[in-house]
């Protein structure tokens, strides 16, 4: 096989940082790519392609059909995960196939496979993270064409000669000497760091909510500080890779804490609140809560505020500090159970020994109205118009509001009352009429 290839292989393929690039070479890498020589190369590359595909397929299985994963995608080669395979497989085939002949297709495939690789992940992660934003097109075709630009100059054996070219552009940060090259190679870096922090963060934090019960509030303060941590090293290693000194990284963490101590002691207030709040599990995501005239149930607790999702389907952001210093009135934080009031006036001279009982049972008979406790019935004032009776009663899911409930035992009350007859009085007032003036009292 290997005396089918000519003799001397183009510079593209032996020698991709040759200093010149002939570029009428190029039919003679395609009549080469077009010998039965290469098929061996093919049935390797088709090979691990196919193995990516069975193996990121059979983990595709386990997973519900409708989940929208980073690294699965809905239908297996649109994740990230599969690009990635690929290209692994085809570097060791690449690798074990070189000391037999010229790897010409991996010369071809491997750059192709690392750009569609970069390209999922940027697109996956783009839109996992931003799903609304309208910027994240842009970002997509950008880095498409950077990727598919890249893998085509290194194919044809410019992009080494682009790059040395970058190193002779240099410039000084104090001691420190950059190079453009540098720069370049740091920011694709940074954003490769930052795509691929982003990326393991939502995993570990979806298999770190998964099924979650009454330490949710644990796993989240877990999820929010490994993204922290993975996004804070991996800028450092982004940094070192551009060749950033990273021991002026000192300076700047002395006026960040100065900052801190002066114009950012709320701000850090608010973050330090946020992981007390998580640590010691005062809130939860689910509780029924009230503050500063808020009630609301907690819809998320961010590391400097949470949300509250009032019953009207409004909501408040509330800094964390505000949960840790003011009063919070907790309606869940021990159980569920909530007591609610209602009240009704009946006429004066009613059989309240005979009454009472029978709205007791009216008001238990309420679907929502808990058995343990149990409602009951007071006498609570001699008003003005009548005996004033307060009703007081359990529910067991405060989630599904009050004023259902209230109503209905409202309901359940006037109805007991309508079929005992009880009268339910109204104010009633006295008119006196002032006499004309010259009309003597014999005449009326």
């Amino acid at each position: 096989m290997a005396s089918a290839l000519p003799s001397v292989l183009p510079s593209v393929l032996t020698a991709p940082s040759a200093p010149v690039v002939d570029l009428r070479q190029l039919p003679e890498l395609w009549a080469l790519l077009m010998q039965p020589a290469s098929l061996l190369d093919l049935a390797a590359l088709l090979g691990s392609l196919l193995l990516a595909w069975v193996i990121v397929r059979a983990w595709r299985g386990r997973e519900p059909g409708d989940t929208a994963s980073i690294w699965l995608g809905h239908h297996v080669v649109d994740g990230g995960l599969f690009p990635l395979m690929a290209l692994a497989f085809a570097f060791m085939a690449s690798r074990l196939l070189a000391d037999a002949e010229p790897s010409t297709v991996f010369r071809v495939a491997i750059p192709m496979l690392v750009s569609l690789a970069v390209i999922r992940l940027t697109v996956k992660v783009l839109r996992f993270f931003l799903p609304d934003s309208t910027h994240v097109r842009v970002i997509e075709r950008t880095v498409s064409w950077v990727a598919w630009l890249a893998s085509i100059l290194w194919i044809l054996g410019l992009l080494p000669i682009i790059l040395a070219e970058m190193d002779a552009i240099r410039w000084h940060m104090g001691s420190t000497e950059i190079t453009l090259r540098n720069f370049l190679e740091g920011v694709v870096s940074a954003v490769l760091v930052l795509i691929l922090s982003l990326s393991l963060s939502s995993a570990i934090e979806a298999r770190l909510l998964r099924g979650a019960g009454d330490n949710l509030s644990l796993r989240k303060i877990a999820a929010n500080a490994i993204r922290a941590i993975l996004l804070g090293v991996g800028l450092m290693m982004a940094m070192s890779a551009a060749g950033i000194d990273l021991t002026a990284l000192s300076v700047l963490g002395g006026a960040v804490g100065v900052g801190i101590g002066f114009g950012l002691q709320k701000l850090a207030a608010n973050y330090v609140s946020g992981f007390v709040i998580l640590a010691e599990r005062s809130l939860r995501i689910g509780d029924l809560v009230r503050i500063d005239n808020f009630e609301g149930r907690v819809a998320d607790i961010k590391t400097r505020y949470t949300v509250l999702r009032t019953p009207g389907g409004r909501e408040i952001i509330v800094p964390n500090e505000m949960l840790i210093t003011q009063r919070v009135e907790n309606a869940s934080l021990s159980d569920n159970k909530l007591m609610l009031n209602t009240t009704v006036q009946v006429a004066y001279g009613t059989n309240l020994d005979a009454l009472m009982p029978e709205l007791k049972a009216a008001v238990q008979a309420v679907p929502r109205v808990l058995d343990d406790p149990a409602p009951n019935v007071f006498l609570t004032n001699f008003a003005a118009d009548g005996l004033e009776l307060t009703f007081s009663f359990w529910i067991g899911d405060p989630e599904n509001g009050q004023l259902g409930v209230r109503s209905a035992v409202n309901l359940a009350i006037l109805s007991k009352l309508n079929q005992l007859g009880v009268e339910i009085p109204f104010p009633q007032r006295v008119v006196h009429q002032a006499r004309p003036s010259g009309v003597s009292s014999a005449s009326t």
